[in-house]
């Protein structure tokens, strides 16, 4: 199976060998696991790639439901996803990303941002729609005191853990593919800031078992950043349409506004007013005073950060444009050339050739020999 289109051999297992096919390779070994579901002595060993562990059965009025657990076991599984992930990367910029670049005529600037925007366009939509789906199935938005009653919220549904262990995935993924892509110095130091919050962000929640807020916020942020990014794609395409920049301007701090609440009356007032606030571990109950405050100052410190680098763009990309227009103002009229004099000579012009008053010719005649 390949990608890409390549006119171009490189040496086996080298740098840019592995750069050009970390797709298919990618591709082979995630087969290799499939293949292994074939054979009952390996049918085990790859079900840990592929399944999320830890089930435990829980009775219910119904009868039995399947929760799951969290432990070592799922990096196994987050590392097969990484190679989905990164196969998917490979298949949405060569069918629909390199095919559009190319009737933009994009500079090199811009075709990086706009293969970054590109990614995560479709990436957001898949993971708000999910991120929806499992928040409504499972009631956290008709009752929002589910987000901090009945914690530690140790047992996960099915759809939830294996929610949290792709979007693991898909941020682990996009390490390695900063070096893939070949992305400009210039620009890793910014991914990798929100690579490592989003991350860090998405493991807490999972590891402290607040994951019934963790969704919701997600779903909250994953909004945004989908504005965003489809604003982005729609400059790159049109770089007089700016509709969609003033809609996500309108809508990014009502997000953090929205972040901001939800986590303090959740972690700040709910979970504060649980019995069970013991440090424990083993029952994966984290529910402590210093807990809760270091949880609130990190949810805090990124929504102050997020909203000081968007008060910083929003200002700078007002004084470049008013920069702009005062610069057009200034610009004077263009100076009226001066008619030029034209020294006509004394008659009339008839056929290119200068007549004199009386219909003469100014010729001198030649005159003839005798």
């Amino acid at each position: 199976m390949a990608f890409r289109r390549r006119t171009k051999s490189y040496p086996l297992f080298s740098q840019e060998f592995v750069i050009h096919n970390h797709a298919d390779i990618g591709f082979c070994l995630v087969l290799c696991v499939l293949i292994g579901l074939m054979f009952e002595v390996t049918a085990k060993t790859a079900f840990l790639f592929i399944l999320p562990q830890y089930n435990v059965s829980m009775p219910t009025a119904d009868g039995e439901t399947v929760h799951y657990r969290y432990g070592p076991k799922d990096l196994v599984t987050v590392l097969f996803y990484i190679f989905i992930a990164v196969i998917l990367h490979a298949v949405v910029q060569e069918y629909i990303l390199d095919k559009i670049s190319k009737r933009l005529h994009l500079s090199k600037v811009k075709h990086s941002k706009f293969n970054e925007s590109g990614q995560l366009v479709v990436f957001h939509l898949s993971s708000v729609i999910w991120c929806f789906y499992v928040v409504v199935t499972e009631g956290y938005l008709t009752n929002p005191r589910s987000l901090w009653e009945d914690y530690p919220h140790v047992y996960l549904p099915f759809q939830v853990k294996f929610f949290y262990l792709c979007q693991l995935a898909y941020w682990l993924h996009a390490l390695p593919e900063l070096y893939f892509q070949k992305v400009r110095k210039e620009e890793i130091p910014r991914q990798l800031q929100y690579i490592c919050l989003y991350l860090v962000h998405i493991a807490g929640a999972y590891l402290l078992n607040l994951s019934r807020l963790g969704l919701v916020l997600l779903l909250l942020q994953y909004s945004t950043e989908f504005l965003f990014h489809a604003a982005r794609l729609c400059h790159f395409a049109d770089e007089n349409n700016e509709k969609l920049f003033s809609a996500w301007a309108a809508v990014f701090g009502v997000t953090r506004l929205f972040i901001l609440t939800l986590a303090v009356l959740a972690i700040g007032f709910g979970l504060a007013r649980v019995e069970n606030q013991a440090f424990d571990p083993e029952k994966g109950n984290f529910n402590t005073l210093l807990c809760r405050l270091c949880v609130l100052l990190l949810v805090c410190a990124a929504q102050a950060w997020l909203m000081w680098r968007f008060i910083h763009s929003q200002l700078r990309h007002w004084r470049e444009y008013w920069s702009e227009q005062s610069a057009k103002r200034r610009v004077p009229a263009a100076p009226r050339l001066a008619a030029r004099l034209i020294k006509r000579e004394s008659g009339y012009h008839e056929n290119g050739v200068v007549k004199a008053e009386n219909g003469a010719s100014t010729r001198t005649k030649k005159l003839k020999s005798p």
